[in-house]
């Protein structure tokens, strides 16, 4: 049985020695964010400065518009930010160069992909991981998904490994000395796969800049505009890497991919992948929320100094809505010959079962070998391994689960094989 964690400082931090330390350094050199400090950064880096078409500076723009306003926040939370952003442009930058270099990489074919979709917290990384684990398909590694295209200007780190590896995983240690819990919540190992709208992140796309820093007007933009140009953006990213895989020897696979955006975008998703396999996951929303916002709560305790428990019940309980809203409306432009439901309840019940239902959908041959390295993952990776959370919605974010989930009967309709909880 895995360690119960509770979060008793979750609104009230009681910050370590070290993180305060870490406050007040940079709380004594205040900035704001500049484009031309970001795309300086990158040049910087590279050596490059062909950042490719244009239009992405009113979006990179929008995005530090909007974080500069954010007055409530600590200067170190700026400078998390500006990495992300500098780590995005230099991404932009080797992409464009290696695609001016070498234009064959747009006839490579992104064929019958696989794709998990589901709200976030609703098994979807864990299904990418199981089917992942099957080496006859291609998946998304943290460290390569974060930067496709390696730095030529950067030698190998110690012991011959890739830096873009060693940055990740010193990454990874690091957000596990400043926040422990967090490995309880969501590793984030170099190995670990994750989602394929880290290609769009490049192009300064996505609803992934909403969890790095609540958005609400880059939420606005981004769903008033069409995501295709992105989703494009993104199977140039996944036919740079199969390119780069040719190119070291290694034979092409099928990838296997997911995001929870692609559920307010299954109409896009279908005009970019018409050939893929979706499994598309399904949760009591209100255990999304709690989970996503305790763990966002978490992660926060050093950029603010107090928690805004309302502005994230509001902020993520509208969000989720709206992702169900669109789900609820597009779902049926996914055909069953090419999609699998997965509720929540029957995969945590048997997560192999789930794996040859989706196998079995996308083509894919049942096999002694992939078999054996499924189990070995889930053998490797029990639930819990690092501990559970213990999440408590009225006590940290003052609303019931039943009152809250009364919001989503539109969801529990559409969905009867859901089970609700209070029901």
């Amino acid at each position: 049985m895995s360690l119960r964690i509770e979060i008793e400082d979750l609104l009230q931090p009681q910050l370590t020695d070290m993180q305060r330390q870490a406050i007040a350094a940079a709380q004594a050199h205040p900035f704001l964010l500049e484009e031309n400090a970001v795309l300086q950064a990158a040049r910087d880096a590279t050596g490059l400065s062909d950042f490719g078409p244009d239009d992405f500076h009113e979006r990179l723009c929008r995005l530090i518009d909007e974080w500069n306003g954010d007055t409530r926040a600590y200067t170190v939370k700026r400078h998390f930010l500006m990495r992300y952003l500098v780590r995005y442009a230099t991404s932009r930058l080797l992409i464009q160069d290696t695609l001016k270099r070498h234009p064959e990489i747009q006839d490579e074919v992104i064929d019958r992909p696989v794709i998990v979709v589901g709200m976030p917290r609703s098994g979807t990384t864990h299904l990418l991981n199981l089917l992942g684990a099957d080496t006859r398909l291609r998946s998304t590694p943290l460290w390569e998904i974060n930067e496709p295209v390696r730095n030529p200007r950067e030698p190998d780190a110690v012991g011959g490994v890739d830096p873009r590896y060693a940055r990740c995983a010193a990454a990874w240690e690091a957000s596990q000395a400043a926040n422990p819990l967090v490995a309880a919540m969501h590793p984030m190992e170099p190995d670990h796969f994750h989602e394929d709208l880290e290609l769009m992140c490049p192009d300064f796309a996505s609803y992934n800049f909403e969890w790095i820093a609540r958005s609400p007007k880059w939420r606005d933009y981004y769903l008033s505009t069409d995501q295709t140009p992105h989703y494009e953006y993104m199977k140039t990213g996944l036919k740079l890497l199969q390119w780069q895989d040719v190119q070291a020897g290694k034979p092409r696979k099928r990838w296997v991919t997911k995001c929870p955006q692609h559920l307010e975008q299954l109409p896009v998703l279908r005009k970019v992948f018409p050939d893929a396999t979706v499994a598309i996951t399904y949760r009591d929303p209100v255990e999304v929320i709690q989970s996503a916002i305790t763990m966002i709560a978490y992660g926060e305790r050093m950029f603010y100094p107090d928690i805004d428990a309302k502005g994230l019940l509001d902020y993520w309980t509208d969000r989720v809505e709206k992702l169900l809203r669109a789900c609820v409306r597009d779902r049926q432009i996914w055909p069953e010959a090419q999609s699998v439901d997965v509720p929540f309840a029957e995969f945590m019940k048997d997560d192999m079962a789930i794996v040859r239902q989706v196998r079995a959908k996308a083509g894919l041959p049942e096999t002694d070998q992939a078999n054996r390295e499924v189990a070995q993952f889930i053998a490797d990776h029990p639930r819990g391994k690092n501990g559970q959370v213990v999440y408590n919605l009225e006590r940290d974010f003052g609303v019931a689960p039943a009152q809250l989930r009364k919001r989503f009967d539109f969801y529990f309709e559409a969905y009867p094989f859901l089970r609700r909880p209070d029901a």
